[in-house]
């Protein structure tokens, strides 16, 4: 949201850019959803910034670092960014199943 605001964009601008519901992205943007890094990418595109820059909210990365490394994959080869983001997406779908299965466990209980 920090991002596609400075950039003075509307959700709908971004939404229709990308191709994506209006549900969906706003859990994006509030945290309630994890996208996938080829999501990340087309939201990078469309507000017209680097996916390291997504992270630029000093509320929500100040890992400098970590922000130099996502920058980098840019000048990484096609296929050494897909698969870059094949292992990224395989950590965040664990994740988001680790986190579900503890939820669900929770309920049963």
């Amino acid at each position: 949201m920090y991002v596609r605001e400075n950039k003075g964009l509307s959700q709908k601008e971004v939404i229709s850019a990308i191709g994506m519901g209006a549900t969906q992205y706003s859990r994006i943007e509030n945290g309630k959803t994890d996208p996938s890094v080829n999501t990340l990418i087309k939201i990078a595109k469309a507000l017209g910034v680097s996916m390291a820059e997504l992270f630029t909210d000093k509320d929500v990365l100040n890992d400098t670092t970590l922000m130099e490394r996502v920058a980098l994959i840019d000048s990484l080869t096609k296929d050494e960014q897909k698969t870059i983001f094949s292992i990224m997406d395989a950590f965040l779908s664990k994740r988001k199943l680790k986190s579900t299965l503890k939820n669900v466990l929770q309920d049963i209980e």
